[in-house]
């Protein structure tokens, strides 16, 4: 999938993408919400005649500055360069059952390409793919355990939240679905490692929810400033824990207004529009923030009518991902390259940082004398090169040897 066009996509996904983070509450129940891209006036190439592409949206909608609205612009932006009928759905409330009411209205409506941005598709895709094997599903973020935790449960048995012991196709059929997740770890540790060395030393972590790929997110931040601090011989601690939910309130304000005040100078905040409790209190004290999944540096400044609040963000590139795969599916035929997979996309270069699926932000990273860009392409081909290794696993705090981590749990 490391294709041309997935690398142009990426550099598009920097410049172009200037915000992130779902919406500030969930979404209220309503009627579904449709758009239609209008078909260009001809087709790339024959095959895409063949087909119609629809994207379900999770938790926010198509305005959500990150999963959903990202997906939408890079569903509708290929839709509409190569003649291809698009609409969008957005479900009624959060429940499997109501993401399901929306394939089967997409399937209804002659959709025959469904995209499903978000782990909580899990369900979703273990309940409705079988029920329609002529429609390809492509779903970001689900991965095999979300997979499986749904599977599982449909069969009545319970799930102990080891992918490693289970065998995915005796409780999911993959036939006509294919799942792209990412490497969260290795941007969280860019971001860990570039905070620490820009001279930040009372860093936090706010998490979601911890799922999988908050929590590697979150471990991987927490090791890259664990290398940082060790290399610098600087005394790091870090404030740890999750909001167990997707959204900011006056709860979580408060106890990052806590962590501010005790001296935190810089949170990454990890899942959604949980970012915003994270701003709203750095704006009271002129701390920062850390983004995550794209480059949220505008919005956040926006939000909060500040300059400058956002050090760096975490990203993955959820725009080429998606634009890639409908390109090789829908206009080269190429399917069978990706069904049945579940592929964790992450580093393709070593030598230009934008063109990787996980980086940091060149143009709003907060560069300085101890931090450049040239620091971070080193850091990168280190990474590339295997002469850093991150760990991916989620089944135990990471080791450190120089920061201080206590690890608050949930907050809620």
């Amino acid at each position: 999938m490391k294709k041309i066009l997935a690398l142009v996509m990426a550099l598009c996904m920097v410049f172009a993408l200037c915000a992130c983070g779902q919406s500030a509450a969930p979404a209220e129940s309503a009627a579904p919400a449709e758009e239609s891209a209008a078909p260009a006036e001809e087709s790339a190439e024959p095959v895409a005649a063949e087909y119609k592409v629809a994207m379900i949206t999770d938790y926010g909608d198509i305005t959500d500055q990150s999963f959903n609205q990202t997906t939408y612009e890079a569903c509708k932006a290929f839709c509409e360069e190569n003649s291809v009928e698009f609409k969008y759905y957005k479900p009624a409330g959060d429940s499997t059952a109501e993401r399901v009411a929306m394939v089967d209205a997409a399937v209804a409506d002659g959709y025959n390409v469904i995209v499903m941005p978000g782990y909580a598709f899990g369900g979703t895709i273990v309940e409705a793919a079988p029920l329609y094997p002529d429609v390809k599903f492509i779903a970001l973020d689900v991965a095999k355990g979300d997979l499986l935790e749904a599977g599982v449960a449909a069969k009545g048995e319970s799930y102990d939240y080891n992918p490693d012991n289970w065998v995915l196709e005796d409780y999911v059929d993959m036939s006509n679905v294919y799942c792209a997740i990412y490497q969260e770890e290795l941007c969280g540790y860019m971001a860990g490692y570039a905070a620490v060395k820009l001279g930040y030393t009372k860093l936090g972590f706010l998490g979601g929810m911890a799922v999988p790929a908050v929590v590697r997110y979150g471990y991987g931040f927490v090791q890259g400033a664990d290398a940082a601090a060790a290399e610098l011989g600087a005394d790091v601690s870090i404030n740890y824990a999750y909001g167990n939910q997707f959204y900011g309130d006056p709860d979580i304000t408060a106890a990052m207004d806590t962590w501010y005040a005790g001296g935190t100078e810089v949170v990454f905040a990890c899942g959604g529009g949980i970012y915003t409790s994270a701003a709203e209190a750095a704006a009271k004290v002129d701390g920062k923030v850390i983004g995550v999944d794209v480059d949220q540096a505008a919005i956040i400044d926006s939000l909060q009518n500040t300059e400058g609040m956002t050090v760096t963000s975490a990203m993955k590139g959820l725009y080429p991902t998606t634009y890639d795969t409908l390109t090789d599916v829908v206009v080269n035929g190429n399917w069978e390259a990706y069904v049945g997979k579940i592929e964790s996309l992450g580093l393709v270069s070593g030598d230009d940082p934008t063109l990787n699926y996980v980086q940091i932000p060149m143009e709003s990273t907060q560069w300085s004398d101890s931090f450049t860009q040239d620091d971070y392409k080193a850091l990168v081909s280190a990474m590339f090169n295997g002469e850093i290794v991150v760990s991916n696993d989620i089944s135990a705090e990471p080791a450190v040897t120089t920061v201080t981590v206590d690890y608050q749990g949930n907050i809620k």
